[in-house]
């Protein structure tokens, strides 16, 4: 392990070693600083600062800084600042030394700020080392259809190509052949472990906190690791510094406020977000009408909150946390007596997360920028019931029993982060940084009480203990005109009841321009992963189990190799990208439930006793087409896989189809402006059958025994193709106050009776059982009012 550590180390010493070198070349200065928006004082990612006489540029970091460093010149420095929905900027100076300059832009008039699809920054995509990455501004999210009126992130990253829903309006993610728990989603840094509401149909992702998404699919950068499929980096919004500014919407389901403005002007900010269903309150009264004395309902809420500070020009301080909940209840009064004895039975199922994440930016000089994130993540679901029964005994004395049973499971982290962003020179980008996570995991327990009987009073389950430590160094380094590479390395180890797991995991990206518009583009990237989720849906129901790699569970492994194109085009005055990318990404250690087992029963104590390990491939070609400006912007995916797994002790030990084996999906976005204040958008979405695994036949041994099930292969049945069309009109009013935008939507707008799952049943009036399909969705209308002031 020491060596791994030791190599680690000695590759990120002559990175960084190799571009110090490089920079300090006599006559050279630099420019850094940041750049915001000039209305919200919110920094600003991914926007070019160019240097129009040498051809020489960079972009921002995350957190809005950029360090461009250039040849001394008797001339001015002239500098170009620029990004899609902003002014351009440009800065003349006499520059005998390196100087701070912060750019504040000016959103455009003419070039409106939804005009972009994906992609916000000016680098062309045939440019870029980077493969299946993408980069989704909200205001696009928030233009698109939703279920129920409520925007969704993540189902909008279900319309991209490589990615999929688990089922009929399911908000999971599964990527490239990945299952969910291979995602890695983080929220302004900070892991989240179930990203589901209302049983997976929502994410607890608030569309008005939200600044910035970004998702990667392959070619991973260095400084992600952890997970073997995606990285979904979600940031929040830093809060207005300059004015105080409101937004909210009403719904059908549920309604959401956000609130932000400067604590004091251009030093420090807040923003605070809420969002809560209210379809407990609307069902309450037709429960009440049809079950007497039950009162049952549904409900879940998020909270978001981030204060910002300016400490210094070096200096920037950001305390964010999230909190959300979801509570499914059933309360039962049962029978009541005259004399005042009663029965009554209380259940409940609830889960949620909790975050909270303090970040220090600093600039140590004008080419070396940090930023440290102490972080805490944690997720907890717990299943109960309780019954109650208050009586009379023989001795007209009141009594009461009371039984309740409760079954709970979390996972925990504490995190330590520190990255580095040193920019020696327009032709090196070098990061470097470590990271240590302290797990603590709770599979399952089980606790049971009994009034009347103490020794009925007992508990199981316990607390596992896990450690993660990584360090990773990687630079973007600029060979010739022609050919840019990404290489890094990354080193973790992970730590768990004695047992020491290390990895290493190179990662290389590689763009070659074959002409100014045209890229070929390749990518190696090995992931490892030390945490898995035992599921029997694929959904992410809340049961589902988070538990660790142990002696006896190996940690996940993947590789991924991409190869593809790229290219940049003008037609009519307006920009297109078009890419292509093939992949391959074979997996080790998968695991899933053995025959028969599930979560119910599984503890800390046995869950590994229920678990099989095996392998997975998965491959296939992407295409997507995109129009990122005009009236009419949108974009075309086409996905072409194969996902299949193999294991040992499920299906005979022969290689069958993954549950979410999709051989053919399409995807179609189109948003067009008819006006700054009438905007129509609509997506369309085809994808072959989902493979399941059906009873082939039925048999009994003899007239006296129960009979079974044949299933024959695993997987072997594909259901019906799925596809459906959204559409939604908004019309947006201005006020003295601000504006309100007035929403019409329709989810499935020609009704396709798509399958969620299919049961062995008997028809109306027949005795002979047969396969029946259920439809979750019909045609759903739905209207929102949504207001910004």
């Amino acid at each position: 392990m020491n060596s791994l550590f030791r190599l680690a180390a000695v590759g990120s010493v002559a990175l960084l070693g190799a571009a110090t070198a490089h920079a300090q070349q006599n006559n050279r200065f630099t420019i850094s600083g940041y750049v915001r928006d000039g209305a919200t004082g919110e920094s600003l990612p991914g926007v070019a600062v160019v240097h129009p006489a040498s051809g020489q540029g960079t972009t921002t970091n995350t957190f809005g800084f950029y360090s461009l460093t250039l040849a001394a010149s008797p001339d001015s420095v002239r500098l170009l600042v620029s990004a899609l929905g902003y002014e351009k900027l440009r800065l003349a100076r006499k520059a005998e030394r390196s100087f701070t300059y912060d750019f504040r832009l000016k959103p455009s008039s003419a070039e409106l700020a939804g005009v972009e699809v994906v992609g916000s920054k000016e680098e062309k995509i045939a440019e870029s080392t980077r493969m299946g990455t993408i980069n989704i501004p909200v205001n696009q999210i928030k233009l698109l259809p939703a279920l129920f009126g409520e925007t969704d992130v993540l189902k909008v990253l279900q319309l991209l190509p490589g990615v999929q829903a688990g089922g009929e309006g399911s908000s999971g993610l599964y990527v490239r052949g990945g299952s969910p728990d291979q995602n890695l989603l983080l929220l302004d840094g900070t892991p989240i472990y179930n990203a589901s509401h209302l049983f997976g149909f929502f994410s607890i992702f608030n569309a008005d906190a939200i600044k910035n998404v970004e998702m990667i699919k392959g070619g991973f950068p260095a400084r992600y690791g952890g997970r073997l499929s995606s990285v979904v980096d979600i940031t929040m919004k830093e809060g207005n510094m300059q004015k105080l500014h409101g937004e909210g919407a009403i719904g059908l389901i549920a309604s959401r406020f956000t609130l932000e403005g400067p604590i004091k002007k251009d030093t420090a900010s807040f923003i605070f977000s809420a969002r809560r269903t209210y379809i407990d309150i609307l069902a309450r009264p037709l429960i009440k009408a049809n079950a007497d004395g039950l009162v049952a309902g549904y409900y879940f809420y998020d909270l978001n909150g981030k204060l910002n500070w300016k400490i210094s020009p070096r200096d920037r301080l950001y305390l964010s946390g999230y909190l959300g909940y979801d509570e499914f209840y059933a309360n039962d009064e049962g029978s009541k007596r005259d004399n005042g004895d009663y029965n009554r039975q209380n259940s409940a199922l609830g889960w949620g997360n909790r975050i909270a994440a303090l970040r220090w930016n600093h600039i140590v000089n004008d080419r070396l920028f940090m930023n440290t994130h102490l972080t805490y993540t944690r997720y907890q679901f717990d299943v109960g019931t309780t019954q109650e029964d208050r009586f009379t005994d023989s001795n007209g004395q009141a009594r009461t029993d009371k039984f309740a049973l409760n079954y709970l499971s979390n996972i925990q982290d504490i995190s330590l982060k520190s990255d580095f962003d040193y920019v020696p020179n327009p032709n090196h980008y070098v990061r470097f940084g470590g990271q240590y996570i302290r797990h603590q995991f709770r599979p399952g327990a089980l606790q049971t009480e009994g009034s009347t009987d103490p020794s009925e009073n007992k508990a199981t389950g316990r607390n596992i203990g896990a450690n993660e430590a990584s360090i990773y160094a990687e630079d973007d380094v600029k060979l010739t005109d022609r050919l840019k590479v990404n290489v890094g390395l990354r080193v973790n180890s992970f730590l768990v009841d004695k047992k020491l797991y290390p990895s290493l995991e190179p990662r290389l990206s590689a763009r070659f321009l074959l002409t100014e518009q045209w890229a070929l583009k390749g990518s190696y990237a090995r992931t490892t992963q030390y945490v898995h989720l035992l599921t029997n849906s694929g959904i992410g129901l809340p049961t589902d189990l988070w538990v660790p790699a142990t002696a006896n569970i190996l940690p996940q492994k993947a590789q991924q190799f991409s190869v593809g194109a790229a290219r940049s085009l003008r037609f009519h005055d307006e920009d297109f990208e078009f890419s292509v990318e093939t992949y391959y990404k074979p997996m080790q250690n998968l695991i899933e439930f053995r025959e028969g087992a599930d979560f119910v029963g599984t503890t800390d104590d046995n869950y590994e006793s229920k678990i099989t390990s095996g392998q997975g491939w998965a491959y296939g070609a992407e295409l997507f087409l995109q129009k990122k400006s005009g009236k009419t912007t949108g974009w075309i995916g086409y996905t072409l896989a194969w996902s299949n797994r193999r294991f040992p002790e499920l299906n005979q030990g022969q290689l069958y189809p993954y549950k979410y084996d999709r051989r053919h999906d399409f995807k179609l976005v189109v948003i067009h402006e008819f006006s700054p204040t009438l905007t129509l958008s609509g997506t369309f979405v085809y994808g072959s059958g989902n493979a399941v695994t059906l009873s082939q036949g039925r048999y009994s041994l003899g007239p006296y025994s129960s009979s079974i099930e044949d299933y024959g292969t695993r997987n072997s049945y594909r259901m019906a193709a799925y596809h459906r069309l959204d559409l939604d009109l908004s019309h947006t009013k201005k006020k003295r106050w601000g504006e309100v935008v007035n929403s019409f939507s329709v989810y499935n707008a020609y009704n396709r009776h798509n399958p969620y799952f299919i049961y062995l049943g008997r028809g109306q009036g027949s005795d002979k059982l047969s396969y029946r399909q259920v439809s979750l969705f019909p045609i759903l209308p739905s209207f929102s009012k949504t207001f910004r002031f």
